[in-house]
């Protein structure tokens, strides 16, 4: 999970705690202004680099110190308004006070400087692969609180470092098809009869429209599935039920699905797909260029999800292999290779943290690896990738700290670190994506576009 601060949080602060007049020099990537005093690094949620603040510590350990911002003395040219009025409240974007080249500027940087301390190797720092600022997001997961002394349904996001709900009627990252959905959603949740015994729910936009999972604790009367189709009407809303954490029923609407490189990926509300769709699109497409896949080439694909880079690289290799440890991620690849009529791509069911030696895939040779973690990396499987000697390695990161680890490994086997990107996946949040190339003792680079 990315670390989330909210300026106007409440926070306890010492008795007596001095206040200190700073000067901001830095911002880590989680938005935090970074002044130092006594040579020690005070973190301050809210200042920006440049900015002189008035800073009261809340916190103070033997190499840093935390603060709180007490009073804005001087301003930067890169502070800019809050597009959302939840901002400072709502847990999810830490940065919309700052404008998007300083977000982009202090994150790359910051991947830079974690490689380079890890690996000894300083990546040249190349353009941000990035997309719209606001508008971006194609999935949000709300919860519902119903307060009987209001007697209302409360809709909204987590509050930074708190389990409290915000309510939220405006959510500017969202796209804009599932923002506008919020008040009228929120209303017709709060008429059903179910609307003290709901969980959460999500919303999705595919490119067939959007798509809604509620979850609901009670077992919904005939009258609620009727609001409920009535709402799905009027909004071009699918819809699915989830009676509990394992089950989903779809109620009405089609099958969602979302396009990558010409192809169509019909997917289950729950499958995990990339939040940004505009960055997805750019991340596949340099991630095909870096491989530099050949017709005789055979790929494996690794954490392959349900093929968002394995269907595209199938169009192109002679063979690819995906591995998977989601049984229902496999399932909506295989699904999905076949019915893009993709006969040379094969998926695999396997946990890469377990013995892959033993793994049936694992006897096969390949020329290009293609990877893509989760944030504990992948650490069990980079040595077997050694042991393939593939020409190239692209892994794409969500961790810098796990990306830095795991390619120590690579570079120690004789690969060369040739390209890192950063992607802004997430703007106006903490996360911190990547991606980066690594080439197999001398063969050629990719050159830089």
């Amino acid at each position: 999970m990315a670390q989330f601060y909210s300026p106007k949080r409440r926070v306890t602060t010492r008795q007596n705690s001095p206040v200190l007049t700073l000067t901001v020099d830095n911002i880590d990537p989680f938005g935090q202004g970074v002044a130092h005093h006594n040579g020690k690094a005070i973190f301050v949620p809210g200042v920006l680099p440049g900015e002189q603040a008035e800073v009261q510590l809340t916190e103070e350990k033997n190499k840093f110190a935390k603060g709180r911002l007490k009073r804005l003395l001087s301003r930067s040219p890169q502070r800019v308004e809050p597009r959302c009025p939840h901002f400072g409240v709502c847990g999810g974007c830490q940065q919309q006070h700052a404008d998007e080249s300083l977000q982009q500027q202090s994150k790359a940087a910051a991947l830079v400087r974690m490689i380079a301390r890890e690996t000894g190797v300083t990546p040249q720092q190349e353009p941000v692969i990035a997309g719209p600022q606001y508008g971006y997001r194609r999935r949000a997961r709300l919860g519902l609180l119903w307060q009987p002394k209001q007697q209302r349904l409360v809709m909204g996001f987590r509050q930074a470092a708190s389990s409290d709900l915000v309510p939220v009627t405006q959510c500017p990252v969202l796209h804009p098809e599932l923002e506008q959905l919020l008040t009228p959603l929120r209303a017709c949740l709060s008429a059903l009869q179910v609307a003290r015994r709901l969980g959460h729910v999500e919303l999705v936009l595919a490119d067939n429209g959007p798509v809604l999972v509620l979850r609901h604790l009670d077992a919904l009367k005939e009258d609620d599935l009727q609001a409920l189709q009535a709402f799905a009407r009027t909004k071009n809303v699918t819809i699915y039920l989830a009676p509990d954490s394992d089950s989903l029923e779809k109620l009405c609407g089609e099958t969602p699905y979302y396009q990558v490189d010409g192809l169509r990926l019909d997917f289950s509300p729950r499958d995990f797909i990339q939040v940004n769709d505009h960055v997805n699109q750019q991340m596949v497409a340099q991630a095909l260029e870096w491989l530099s896949i050949q017709p005789n080439d055979r790929v494996l694909d690794l954490f392959c999800g349900m093929g968002n880079f394995t269907l595209p690289l199938a169009r192109r290799a002679a063979a690819v292999v995906g591995i998977e440890g989601v049984a229902t991620l496999v399932a909506n690849g295989q699904y999905n290779a076949h019915k893009n009529r993709l006969n040379n791509a094969s998926f695999f069911h396997e946990n890469l943290e377990e013995d892959v030696e033993q793994q049936p895939w694992a006897a096969q040779g390949f020329d290009k690896v293609m990877l893509d973690p989760a944030r504990a990396g992948a650490a069990g499987v980079m040595s077997h990738i050694v042991k393939l000697a593939p020409e190239r390695v692209v892994y794409v990161s969500c961790n810098p700290t796990t990306l830095a680890r795991d390619s120590k490994v690579l570079l120690s086997a004789g690969y060369r670190l040739a390209r890192v990107r950063m992607l802004d996946m997430f703007p106006h949040t903490g996360h911190l994506e990547s991606m980066a190339l690594f080439i197999n003792g001398s063969a050629p680079e990719v050159a830089a576009k």
